[in-house]
């Protein structure tokens, strides 16, 4: 069989097991093969021929969250990110899965990456919403299908549907002008954190320009196993984002998207038309928290109270991405708002992209570990730097009977200057 996996990397794993402790389902279930460890050896052991591909290990590498934690912990610099990318594609075209869980993955994948799609299943949702109905109903639905009740959970309420238009001016001298990132779900599901993210880059004197042929980020695809989807949505954004300004930054202001960006390089590196370019619109990704810093923070209005925070590092932000201090000096810089440490702060809430939908179940453990921490930081406000995890702390806090509410750090600092 061909080697589907590049034998250097693996063989940079020496097996020291320091990744154990940075890895959510080993934390939770203790079996190696849930480790990073164990599933190098289990994808080498795929490689070779001397394992098969049965339920039992397309089940250890799907519970993978691909939060890359342990690429922070390793001592030897393994890549596991592309190791485990590399493996999934091999899997999806060798392995048949059962029919609930293909369903849910063409479900998935057939909807999520495509703007229009969510929009237009949104649709009835956001009328519901608009009547007051739609809490009512998310809680009729849980008590009558309590099987579903943590996937009900992750809808929010209010449904915002962000409007952005082409370019937003700076609101006084522009310093800079910037390309926002809008993707897929974030302005039909999270509209109202991209509203906030144009209010404060504009507060900062930045020009915002959306380009309008722009698209889903590809990450969605290529961590479900479709890498030639994700190649697909690369190169059109690629094509959205080119511009004649090379230093021109491309904000965004969702952690796996940014990830995904920033590697568009390595996943277009055999493409002879979009190698270079791809690399050159990686080196303009920057996360919002780097765009926004606290010196061009024009000042804020007296504080109404004051609150305890916690914050959670998204972890396609702090592993991938190495941004931990930026989002925490941006909430630190918040009249009335006071950092409190949490336990396990950049272990993965089980929001992953889309694994809250596709592992329900070992989503709901890591979450509920996670509101535990919350709940002995004291924290009465957690701040994060991704909406999906704010929605998966949500339920989970929701889950539990705990009204505290959980806020992208862009929210926080629209909050403040609209009060």
């Amino acid at each position: 069989m061909a080697g589907f996996l590049p034998t250097e990397q693996l063989l940079d794993c020496v097996h020291c097991g320091l990744c154990h402790s940075a890895c959510p389902t080993y934390v939770e279930l203790g079996t190696e093969a849930d480790s990073p460890r164990g599933r190098i050896h289990l994808m080498a052991a795929l490689q070779d021929d001397t394992v098969a591909l049965d339920d039992a290990v397309v089940e250890h590498l799907d519970l993978c969250l691909g939060c890359r934690g342990c690429e922070t912990a390793c001592p030897s610099g393994v890549r596991y990110g592309a190791l485990i990318e590399a493996v999934r594609p091999w899997i999806e075209a060798r392995h048949r899965r059962p029919a609930t869980a293909r369903m849910r993955r063409w479900v998935t994948l057939g909807v999520l990456p495509y703007r229009g799609r969510v929009a237009l299943l949104l649709a009835p949702l956001r009328l519901l919403d608009r009547w007051g109905l739609l809490a009512r109903l998310r809680g009729a639905a849980q008590r009558l299908f309590p099987s579903l009740r943590y996937v009900l959970g992750l809808l929010p309420s209010p449904l915002v549907r962000a409007v952005v238009p082409a370019r937003v001016p700076a609101e006084g001298a522009s310093r800079q002008s910037a390309r926002l990132l809008v993707g897929c779900v974030m302005p039909e599901l999270f509209g109202a954190t991209v509203n906030n993210t144009i209010d404060i880059l504009r507060r900062v004197d930045v020009t915002v320009l959306v380009p309008r042929r722009q698209g889903c980020c590809g990450a969605l695809s290529l961590h479900a196993g479709d890498r030639e989807t994700a190649r697909r949505l690369a190169r059109a954004n690629i094509e959205a984002f080119e511009t004649s300004d090379p230093l021109a930054p491309i904000v965004v202001n969702a952690a796996g998207c940014g990830a995904c960006l920033r590697e568009y390089g390595e996943l277009l590196a055999d493409d002879p038309r979009y190698a270079a370019r791809a690399r050159r619109l990686a080196a303009r990704v920057r996360d919002v928290t780097e765009i926004v810093e606290v010196g061009s923070l024009p000042p804020f209005p007296p504080a109404s109270g004051s609150h305890r925070v916690a914050y959670h590092d998204p972890c396609h932000l702090a592993h991938a991405q190495g941004i931990r201090d930026a989002p925490r000096r941006l909430v630190a810089a918040i009249p009335g708002l006071t950092l409190v440490p949490m336990e396990d702060e950049d272990l993965c809430c089980g929001s992953a992209g889309h694994y809250n939908v596709m592992q329900p179940a070992m989503a709901r453990r890591l979450v509920t570990r996670k509101v535990a921490a919350i709940r002995a930081s004291g924290a009465d406000v957690v701040a994060t730097a991704n909406a999906g995890c704010a929605l998966q702390l949500e339920a989970g806090l929701r889950a539990e009977g705990l009204d505290i509410p959980v806020r992208h750090v862009v929210d926080l600092l629209a909050d403040a200057y609209r009060r």
